[in-house]
């Protein structure tokens, strides 16, 4: 019997690599940029599986071209809003993601943003290295203080709530907005249910963790920040396009709030003008499960998901069920 044919649209850690090399022909971009667009439709064609990533735009051409071999659509991410889920499930293909393995580490990053725009440790590193420090002064690179502060969460998700709980290291006051109320996130962390008007007024930090969807897309732009402390910090590590980043950047430029730290972008990679030029954001990479322990952990759920698809099996973290034939 032949072996099943995979697409691995980037190289991603061996640790996943290898489990799918036990098992199945391998064909793996190795590229240092997103797979291009004719590669990607010239290679899907005749496999059976296809890993790939975020940055992928997996629509309807795609699976298309992937034909009738094509089984299992595995995504090397916790979101997949890159893939037509709906054409996926119409043609009864399976289509999984890696939940959970990067929790803390986003939660982490987050925390990072967090305190590198309340204490302007980006600015403050390129200050001394540029060689204009000369002395302890009273009035130098002052920031805002954290502890005991209130902190506003939107999206009490598993990195939501991981956030939370770091949180309370800090003796903050929790505000939480989601779908619907989280009774146990109340219970340990004293965290209180308001609504999105309530949470921005009253937040020194404003934490994003929601999914991209319809109803997310733009979720806080010029209203919703008009609404914010002008000493606010936003922090975004979820997608970027739950942010409206003109009016961010406006924001920024004229001081409507103090400084966001941000590891997504509206149309990443491209920034929006002016970002870059600002010196109250801090920018990074998408590196929110950037842990050499988060991402082979995303590697090996990746490539189990796939092979157990491939194998008639319910794959472990499938998100469109009604795909799935009993």
């Amino acid at each position: 019997m032949p072996r099943p044919r995979i697409l691995v649209t980037r190289r991603i850690p061996e640790s996943g690599l290898r489990i799918i090399r036990d098992v199945a022909e391998i064909d793996v971009f190795e590229g240092d940029s997103p797979i291009p667009r004719d590669v990607l439709l010239n290679k899907i064609e005749g496999k059976d599986g296809l890993l790939c990533l975020l940055s992928d735009r997996i629509d309807k051409d795609v699976i298309a071209t992937g034909g009738e071999s094509l089984k299992v659509i595995s995504n090397y991410a916790v979101g997949y809003n890159n893939i037509d889920i709906e054409e996926a499930t119409r043609r009864g293909i399976l289509v999984t993601n890696t939940p959970g393995v990067l929790t803390d580490a986003t939660a982490d990053l987050t925390w990072a943003l967090l305190l590198a725009c309340a204490r302007r440790i980006p600015i403050s590193d390129k200050f001394v290295r540029d060689g204009k420090f000369v002395g302890w002064g009273p009035k130098l690179l002052l920031g805002r203080e954290v502890y005991g502060k209130t902190i506003g969460i939107i999206g009490m998700g598993d990195i939501g709530t991981a956030v939370a709980r770091r949180a309370m290291g800090f003796g903050m006051r929790i505000l939480y907005h989601n779908r619907k109320r989280d009774i146990e996130a109340e219970k340990e962390f004293g965290a209180v249910y308001v609504t999105i008007e309530e949470l921005l007024r009253d937040s020194d930090f404003v934490s994003l963790h929601v999914p991209l969807s319809p109803q997310t897309r733009h979720l806080i732009g010029d209203r919703e920040i008009s609404l914010m402390k002008p000493t606010a910090i936003l922090i975004n590590a979820s997608r970027g396009e739950v942010v409206d980043e003109h009016a961010l950047v406006e924001a920024l430029r004229v001081g409507r709030i103090d400084s966001a730290g941000l590891d997504v972008f509206e149309n990443e990679p491209s920034l929006s003008p002016g970002l870059t030029e600002l010196d109250n954001v801090v920018v990074t990479p998408h590196t929110g499960s950037g842990t050499y322990q988060s991402r082979d952990r995303m590697a090996m759920m990746a490539a189990e998901n796939l092979i157990a698809g491939l194998e008639g099996k319910r794959p472990p973290n499938l998100v469109n069920k009604a795909a799935w034939k009993d």
